[in-house]
């Protein structure tokens, strides 16, 4: 089995090789964040842009969108964005690695409600100054959650 395993021609482990593995559950890589003795799964940010601009825009959006996971330190798996008409607002979301970034804009009202919400050792806050450049809002507000409290 070992020889197979070498080869790459057996992919998965049977229970009771399972048992017998290297690395058990107890041994993997624990992606949980320790701050302040605090330990949590990651950090959710809810972002409220006001008076902002460029809402209406999906390649914008998409784009800004990109560039502010990237500043995390995340990874883009996935983008899908949906525009409701010309002049109208769009919903969209990047499925990142450590989680996503999710967008809905009301262009009317030049308003904006985001969310990122990454794990591990991504910094969330480093999206901001991205999404101001990007869409130029006179206020921004901002509440942050920790998920995965543990203590």
């Amino acid at each position: 089995m070992d020889a197979l395993l070498q080869l790459g021609m057996v992919s998965e482990l049977l229970p009771s090789e399972a048992q017998n593995s290297e690395t058990s559950v107890s041994e993997a890589k624990d992606y949980f964040v320790s701050r302040d003795g605090v330990k949590f799964a990651g950090t959710h940010l809810i972002i409220d842009l006001w008076d902002a601009t460029n809402l209406a825009d999906p390649e914008h959006i998409d784009a800004v969108l990109r560039e502010a996971a990237i500043a995390t330190g995340a990874t883009i798996l996935h983008g899908h964005f949906h525009h409701f008409g010309p002049n109208s607002g769009v919903s969209g979301v990047l499925v990142l690695a450590e989680s996503h970034v999710s967008i809905h804009t009301w262009p009317e009202r030049d308003y904006a409600a985001l969310d990122i919400f990454v794990c591990g050792e991504c910094n969330p806050y480093k999206a901001i100054p991205v999404l101001k450049r990007g869409f130029m809002p006179g206020r921004v507000q901002l509440a942050e959650h920790k998920r995965g409290l543990i203590g």
